[in-house]
């Protein structure tokens, strides 16, 4: 089973998820264009079993984030983990997303995911 491995900026905090993500996305909503300071976020989302992390972390809105250095991490509940991809040790990655989220709000210069579902806000 493949394992992605990663953590953040400073090395404090650590995420490992095992196997392949249930399914990787971009969003371009605005909670994820502030949360990442960019124009989307990139994650894959992994079942809860199958994912760990260790470290000290904090939380805002049930988004996690390492407490020293603020590198954005993942977001968990008791069924699925939501990582931030651009932390995993493996760049690039070989995850591609099959989704992206409120393209209503995608930047006109960015051209769809080729193949990837597109919805003008959340999934149904």
């Amino acid at each position: 089973m493949h394992t992605f491995d990663g953590s953040c900026r400073c090395g404090q905090a650590r995420v490992v998820a095992r196997g392949q993500p249930l399914r990787v996305g971009i969003c371009h909503c605005t909670d994820c264009r502030q949360e990442s300071g960019s124009a989307f976020t990139f994650y894959g989302v992994w079942p809860a079993d199958r994912f760990e992390h260790s470290g000290e972390t904090a939380e805002f809105m049930g988004r996690r984030f390492c407490s020293r250095c603020g590198s954005r991490l993942f977001a968990l509940d008791e069924q699925e983990a939501e990582v931030k991809l651009g932390a995993l040790a493996e760049a690039p990655t070989s995850l591609v997303p099959g989704y992206e989220l409120w393209v209503k709000r995608r930047e006109p210069w960015l051209r769809p995911v080729a193949g990837a579902e597109q919805f003008d806000e959340d999934r149904p």
